[in-house]
């Protein structure tokens, strides 16, 4: 990966760092693409079972790099209309679809497409000083990033159009007491919290987590027929795995099971 996109890999666990700290980790094109492709790689690795997105510095993200873009735009370069499509679209489905464990370490601000990461996520882990913003209104632009599909979920869409259309930050105070984030910890407790929650499940049956998103994602737009009809094929491709054998088998042996992610 270049240098604007850190990722380390440890013990089942992938640590990607939006690594623009003097802009407070902007999406510039470079950062972008380099995440369109880390997604796509992580989720086929099978050797990472647990994926972190964090921010290097002050910030998790404060979304597009407004002076890139302009600089783009005045120059006639069409690319920075097709971004939606070319890069942020890509990132927030890897995100969500990943058949494994994801949780943001929001060790900041989270502001935009920045955010919409964030929510795109399975978890979320921000500092007592981080905050949320979704200021597409301020710059005359709608949402994007998943934004429409995944905070409604979250917040219910009454709130959801309020901080879309006021444009106001949400503290990470009001995230918590709204079920925005998961937990809030101290600043320096973020990424070790998060580093945490990612080792354990990493050692869980990530199978059966990838079935679990797949079957959530899907129920979210379908009928109760629909979803109970994709619950069965989940539970038998489920079923038919080691890790639901050797489960069973360490249940009735009173042990505690051994998960492989097979």
């Amino acid at each position: 990966m270049t240098d604007v996109l850190l990722v380390d890999r440890a013990d089942g666990v992938a640590t990607m760092t939006l690594n623009r700290p003097d802009s407070m980790n902007s999406l510039s094109v470079e950062l972008k693409e380099a995440l369109v492709a880390a997604v796509h790689d992580l989720a086929a690795d099978e050797s990472v079972r647990a994926v972190v997105l964090t921010g290097a510095g002050r910030a998790f993200c404060v979304g597009q790099d407004l002076r890139e873009h302009q600089a783009l735009l005045d120059s006639g370069d069409p690319s920075p209309l097709h971004t939606v499509i070319d890069h942020y679209n890509p990132i927030t489905s890897g995100l969500a679809a990943m058949p494994k464990p994801v949780i943001a370490a929001v060790n900041g601000v989270a502001a935009g497409a920045g955010a919409g990461f964030a929510f795109a996520c399975d978890f979320r882990i921000a500092s007592s000083k981080a905050s949320f913003l979704l200021a597409f209104a301020n710059v005359g632009l709608s949402l994007d990033s998943g934004a429409s599909w995944t905070l409604p979920r979250l917040i219910g869409s009454a709130r959801a159009t309020a901080l879309s259309l006021l444009a106001e930050p949400v503290t990470a105070e009001s995230a918590i007491e709204m079920g925005l984030v998961n937990a809030v910890v101290e600043p320096d407790r973020v990424l070790p919290a998060a580093h945490e929650l990612a080792a354990r499940l990493a050692a869980g049956p990530t199978a059966a987590y990838a079935a679990i998103k797949e079957s959530i994602a899907f129920a979210a737009t379908s009928t109760l027929d629909e979803s109970l009809a994709k619950e069965a094929e989940l539970q038998e491709r489920a079923g038919a795995t080691a890790d639901h054998s050797a489960a069973v088998a360490a249940f009735v042996a009173k042990q505690k099971p051994t998960f492989t992610g097979n």
